[in-house]
């Protein structure tokens, strides 16, 4: 038996398929940036958050996600931003913290609280390298602004953590 894709099925594969442009190892779905995508009448309608509010790239992923459509034939596409929900990082897919970590980014814990910053001990973020939890910040903020750089005790390597937010 063929299996058939809905149109909206459809539109989730071809947008799992553009990339974040500041880590490319992440499509925009994995990051959890696209929150809806359907056909409405003649219009394709794709809902987008922003990881924080000032975002840089968030121009960048509406031309990608428009060009991206409109190679495969849509027309009308809209791109909409809401603020709210408001993204955080507990939106990453597992696929997604699966690529940052083979791509030498510590991803986020898997919640965005974190109970050590009230008792006054410093965070424990895995090395993506080596695995140990034996690490320290060096900045709250690394290649980009949703990013602390640390570096691990064990294998002196320095990496990128992708913030809980």
């Amino acid at each position: 038996m063929e299996h058939r894709y809905t149109q909206n099925q459809r539109l989730w594969d071809i947008l799992d398929d553009v990339r974040d442009p500041e880590i490319p190892v992440l499509s925009l779905v994995d990051l959890g940036v696209v929150r809806k995508a359907e056909v409405i009448g003649d219009r394709t309608c794709i809902t987008i958050t922003p990881t924080y509010s000032g975002c840089p790239a968030m121009k960048v992923m509406e031309e990608d996600i428009r060009m991206r459509l409109m190679m495969e034939g849509y027309k009308n596409v809209e791109v909409i931003t809401v603020l709210s929900p408001a993204w955080t990082t507990d939106h990453i897919t597992a696929k997604g913290r699966e690529a940052l970590q083979e791509y030498g980014i510590a991803p986020p814990e898997q919640a965005t609280s974190d109970k050590n910053a009230l008792l006054g001990h410093p965070k424990q973020v895995t090395c993506p390298n080596c695995k140990s939890r034996n690490t320290s910040m060096l900045s709250q903020f690394g290649s980009t602004p949703c990013k602390a750089l640390y570096r691990c005790l064990d294998c002196l390597e320095p990496f990128d953590y992708f913030k809980c937010i």
